[in-house]
């Protein structure tokens, strides 16, 4: 049974107020208490999740620590629709509010969509290590996670932004009238706006079919770099002296790009050198040989050299080399030319391309009188 004097308080209570606070008055000092009951309500519940927790529960404690401001917000709009309920208000401020909240919500259910999101695309790609020599498959999940991901936080934004608008009668009123009235300012906005919707498009075709991926290796515009970041409408290629090249998404779909990391990160280096016609090409194949296995470079794999040309003065000669990235296939190119320069001038050094000049017989006897 309900204990009649402490009814009885609670009405004398409620009467003194009502009479001593005017009515909007009353209602903004309760949903004010409301609120601010609902931020230390959240605050306690915060530490003392993470006090019972402790360390043996990381992915809990960063599950509550990225989802904090969700539940602050979540806990906030249900106390101040508690405190409408109990209010005073009139009818219309009571609608009025209650559209606020309405929004509130919707507001709360997308930016939870957008948390969830990025909380399963990081579990997802916990798996994956981009930091190992032989990554692809690694690159090719997390280009597809980020450019969906992205995608859907879009798409997310726009139905939340959308909905928000809608529960406003006026304002769904003046959109609708808008859009039948001006066809021709909506032409006009299309076409502004194509350029952001292919990119958009072309975002999710590049995470199906992947012609790159992060951290890929290309040559885009003569830049030699890596894929560093893929957005939803651009790409962030990072060059080799650390200058940043960006490129809309559309690109990789209209024209050509080389990317040498496509199918695996190896790669097979090519060194050219012009020698001499006495340069003892047997030899040079073995100092290659011999180099490449003493180089951490090397992945074992391909070791070759030959003749590619010949010109009248010099023969041009090719070395191969492989490497287990397209960082190492560059050094191991550049360590593999000093050290055969250099040993073609310590051992051979008439096999390094010089000029000849045929001089007439009477000019070498005046020469030799000289």
């Amino acid at each position: 049974m309900r204990n009649p004097d402490l009814l009885s308080l609670l009405d004398t209570w409620h009467s003194y107020v009502l009479i001593y606070l005017p009515s909007p008055l009353f209602g903004i000092v309760l949903m004010a208490l409301a609120a601010v009951l609902a931020l230390l309500l959240h605050r306690v519940l915060i530490r003392l999740t993470r006090r019972l927790l402790g360390a043996r529960h990381p992915f809990a404690l960063s599950l509550i620590t990225r989802t904090k401001a969700v539940s602050r917000l979540g806990l906030f709009v249900f106390a101040l629709a508690l405190a409408l309920s109990a209010s005073n208000f009139s009818d219309e401020a009571v609608a009025l509010i209650g559209k606020l909240l309405v929004v509130a919500i919707i507001i709360l259910i997308g930016w939870t969509a957008i948390v969830a999101s990025e909380l399963a695309s990081t579990i997802y790609l916990a798996r994956f290590q981009l930091d190992v020599a032989d990554n692809l498959l690694a690159r090719k999940h997390v280009t597809q996670t980020h450019i969906l991901k992205r995608a859907l936080e879009t798409l997310i934004i726009v139905i939340t932004v959308a909905a928000a608008l809608m529960s406003f009668e006026s304002v769904r009123q003046y959109g609708v009238s808008l859009f039948a009235s001006a066809g021709a300012a909506g032409l006009i906005v299309g076409l502004a706006a194509r350029p952001l919707f292919a990119n958009l498009i072309a975002g999710i075709q590049i995470a199906m079919t992947q012609p790159i991926r992060v951290d890929d290796a290309l040559i885009v515009e003569g830049e030699w770099g890596r894929v560093e970041e893929i957005t939803s409408t651009y790409v962030v290629i990072k060059i080799w002296d650390w200058r940043r090249l960006i490129v809309p998404l559309s690109y990789f779909l209209e024209k050509p790009f080389q990317n040498w990391t496509r199918q695996s990160a190896s790669l097979i280096g090519a060194v050219y050198l012009h020698l001499d016609y006495r340069t003892p090409i047997g030899v040079l194949r073995e100092k290659l040989a011999e180099f490449a296995r003493a180089s951490p470079l090397w992945d074992g794999d391909v070791v070759n050299l030959q003749v590619s040309d010949t010109g009248q003065d010099t023969i041009e000669v090719r070395a191969l080399v492989s490497a287990a990235s397209s960082g190492n296939a560059w050094d191991l190119r550049c360590e593999m030319r000093e050290k055969l320069i250099d040993f073609l001038q310590r051992e051979y050094p008439a096999a390094l391309p010089a000029r000849r000049v045929a001089l007439e017989k009477d000019t070498v006897r005046e020469m030799d009188r000289r």
